[in-house]
């Protein structure tokens, strides 16, 4: 990412809590490793959700970010808010950080509410940003091209945002699609703006596993794709991945004998689900993926990246995926 200066630079990685809040860790369902989760809910039938209205998250690769609270924000001030990004990313492009090197773009910046991205009355409505833009050589009625997405959410953070001042707005999870440059200058404007800090979230092979167990348990009414498992083996000369397919009825089929009890996961069965898959292929192909790092899962569900990249694929279980995520940010921020 470039800064003001045009120097080098990522969005800020310090661990503290805007304006130094006292937050503890959260005891029980956010934890770095916890003994047991909800399962993604089922889909149901909401009265005033259209899913058209969050169609276009699906099927894009978005980066992940955690997100402090962010001080003094206000729903009401979203076109504000709008006026004011733009006014900034016009300086930046003036400090000659135009986005796109050796192209005169005239960005228009939207910001809106989502109000269907919330897992509980206490959640906020979800922020989208987005930045459009149209080249000065296109005819003035030409379609403005979306360049850039971002959006805050929070799916059942209730427990950071019952323990924060009225002063402060919880939406820790940030989800970016497009080039980072833009990112970085969104990011920027948010944090001297609404005093937050930003940093990328990466998944662990741990909650990795946990993703693939969860997801393998979703219905889902068309015909699955395969479950895949993509594994990296440490400490040789060259990068070398393994990819491992396994057909879903095969893998919900495995799921139903592990999991027991209704509408909850368990460490020991997301252990004895990877353990199973494990021997399988190791009796099949000599070799031991316990000894390899877990770096992404793919179901029809949704697909994750160790790095931090998520693709959701299933608008029923959205709000699901969500949760989890939502959950991933708030640890690493507490």
């Amino acid at each position: 990412m470039e800064s003001a200066d045009g120097a080098a630079r990522t969005l800020p990685s310090s661990r503290r809590l805007s304006r130094g809040l006292p937050f503890g860790r959260v005891h029980g369902r956010f934890g770095l490793s916890p003994s047991s989760r909800l399962l993604p809910p089922a889909p149901r039938s909401q009265e005033n959700a259209d899913p058209q209205r969050t169609a276009f998250l699906l099927r894009k690769q978005w980066t992940l970010y955690s997100v402090t609270p962010l001080y003094r924000f206000s729903n009401t001030h979203l076109r504000d808010y709008a006026r004011l990004l733009s006014a900034f990313i016009a300086a930046e492009k003036q400090k000659g950080l135009a986005v796109e090197v050796g192209v005169e773009l005239d960005i228009k910046v939207a910001v809106s509410s989502l109000p269907d991205l919330k897992g509980s009355d206490q959640d906020q409505a979800a922020i989208l940003v987005q930045l459009s833009s149209r080249s000065p050589a296109s005819p003035k009625n030409s379609e403005e091209k979306l360049i850039w997405s971002g959006w805050f959410c929070s799916v059942s953070g209730d427990d950071l945002s019952q323990n924060v001042p009225e002063d402060f707005t919880c939406l820790p999870l940030f989800l970016a699609n497009g080039a980072e440059c833009y990112t970085s200058i969104v990011g920027s404007w948010f944090q001297k703006t609404f005093d937050c800090c930003f940093r990328r979230l990466a998944i662990s092979p741990l909650n990795l596993s946990w993703m693939a167990a969860m997801w393998t348990g979703c219905k889902v009414d068309k015909a699955a794709s395969a479950m895949e498992l993509v594994f990296s083996v440490p400490h040789l000369p060259q990068p070398l991945d393994i990819s491992y397919a396994i057909h879903p009825e095969d893998a919900k089929a495995l799921w139903d004998t592990v999991q027991k009890t209704p509408g909850e996961i368990t460490q020991e069965e997301v252990d004895v689900f990877m353990d199973c898959l494990y021997s399988h292929f190791h009796r099949h192909f000599k070799i031991r993926l316990s000894a390899t790092k877990l770096v992404k899962v793919s179901t029809a569900i949704a697909s994750a990246h160790c790095d931090g990249i998520i693709k959701f694929l299933q608008s029923q279980y959205l709000t699901g995926v969500l949760m989890l995520l939502t959950e991933l940010a708030i640890s690493q921020i507490q």
